[in-house]
């Protein structure tokens, strides 16, 4: 059985499903107010990776995705503006409109890498009762309180606040940078914001305090809670979510049902860029899109994610990212040579990837094992690519779709192949270099045999 990281307990557990034969799984989801970035999208790979090797595994998921469109607030705790509201100022649209391009946007990124779609992705502004309930239950159970400002988790009234991050509740407490104002406590976080006296808010909901509109970290909880059940049995998101939201999110559902929200914990690392922290000010905070304008297959990026286990960090650079992408074409050409899936696979090698990825998804050495089988010249194509199946169903990468299937080349482009093999037997380099630049702006390569040239796609 697969045996998975669990942030909660430090440790690598062997995974237990809660329902026999079922898992549930919560990924905390975009806030769309802008295009998400390369380090989003890794977490996404990885969430992916889990949900795949979990059902190729033989286990029937559920995954739900949240879809952050209110309460998301610029310093991830309670200070600072609602990041749609900032984005509707940007654009001059309404949060709606904002809310509904990114969401798209961020839908498309997710095909694009291949990622499956999630079973449920609810929106926050969708669970607005559901959230006013847990807080009413919060409110009963004596976590909650109301200030002039909001309602407000009180986290000294949870003995074990700051068991996921770690942090014992005084020393969050001692390195908060919270001004207090009403507060009981300086890691006390909002549940509940009340709308300004002075105006309108456009994201405002009528609530038995006031109205207002909900804190960032109760929407999970309760949209968890309402799709899966609690407890669950995995919830994911990057490293960043570990001593703020996750923390607040597992408070939440232990003081509302007395439950742990989900049994297993798991975060992925983050993505630096020439080992550097991402950001807008930096000019480094590049999105899918950017790199497909530079020429890169979004999978290539998936590729990369691969390449490295999802607790490491990944330094990207544009380098590392040319190499993923040789990477792959060199496989997508090697498994189009390939015959038909035959009845009986690679077994030495499916043993190699399967104990890579029951070693809690270590996709490096998954890929060591396919690279492995691939180039395995005592193996006939038909066993590699029966094994292919399996491997792919777990890297998303797409090349079964490629195995015995020969590449379409345009008549164009045989015509200036042979334009080039004629201009080198007359030893005009010059002519053959300007002829294989021109092959190459087409999106094929050729490759200069004993028998003659070779296309590939470049």
């Amino acid at each position: 059985m697969i045996r998975l990281y669990n942030t909660l307990t430090r440790k690598v557990e062997e995974f237990k499903p809660i329902q026999e034969g079922n898992v549930g799984i919560y990924a905390c989801g975009p806030t769309v107010y802008w295009f998400a970035h390369v380090g989003n999208l890794r977490t996404y790979v990885f969430v992916d990776v889990l949900r795949r090797a979990l059902s190729m595994a033989g286990l029937k998921t559920k995954l739900v995705m949240n879809v952050t469109d209110v309460g998301h607030l610029t310093d991830d705790a309670d200070l600072g503006e609602d990041k749609m509201l900032l984005a509707m100022r940007r654009e001059g649209k309404t949060a709606y409109d904002i809310a509904r391009f990114y969401e798209a946007a961020f839908m498309k990124d997710l095909a694009r890498l291949n990622v499956l779609p999630a079973d449920a992705y609810p929106r926050a502004t969708d669970n607005i009762p559901e959230q006013i309930d847990m807080i009413r239950r919060l409110e009963k159970n004596g976590y909650a309180y109301v200030t002039s400002d909001g309602v407000y988790f009180e986290t000294s009234k949870l003995p074990d606040y700051g068991r996921l991050s770690g942090q014992k509740a005084e020393d969050k407490k001692a390195g908060a940078r919270v001004d207090m104002g009403e507060k009981r406590n300086s890691t006390d976080f909002a549940l509940w914001k009340f709308s300004p006296t002075d105006g309108k808010r456009e994201m405002e909901w009528e609530s038995p305090w006031g109205k207002g509109f909900p804190g960032w970290h109760i929407e999970c909880s309760a949209m968890s809670k309402k799709f899966l059940g609690v407890p669950f049995d995995i919830h994911t998101g990057g490293i960043d979510h570990v001593p703020v939201h996750h923390e607040n999110e597992l408070a939440q559902t232990q003081g509302a049902d007395g439950v742990l929200e989900a049994n297993v914990w798991m975060h992925g690392e983050f993505l630096t860029v020439d080992g550097g922290k991402m950001s807008k000010s930096l000019g480094n905070l590049f999105t899918l899109e950017e790199l497909v304008t530079r020429g890169f297959d979004p999978l290539a990026f998936r590729y990369f994610c691969l390449g490295a286990h999802y607790r490491t960090k990944l330094n990207f650079t544009w380098e590392a990212l040319t190499a993923a992408q040789n990477a792959l074409k060199r496989l997508r050409d090697t498994v189009r040579g390939w015959d038909e899936p035959g009845t009986v696979g690679c077994a030495d090698h499916e043993r190699a990837f399967w104990k890579a990825i029951e070693d809690d998804l270590n996709t490096p050495e998954a890929l060591a094992a396919l690279w492995n089988m691939v180039e395995d010249a005592s193996l006939p194509s038909a066993a590699k690519a029966k094994s292919l199946a399996v491997f792919d169903s777990v890297f998303g990468l797409g090349l079964v779709d490629l195995v015995g299937k020969a590449i379409e080349v345009p008549d164009d482009v045989h015509m200036l192949v042979q334009a080039r093999e004629a201009a080198r037997k007359a030893k005009d380099w010059k002519e053959s270099d300007r002829l294989r630049d021109e092959i190459a702006v087409r999106g094929f390569a050729v490759e200069d045999g004993a028998n003659g040239p070779v296309i590939k796609t470049s």
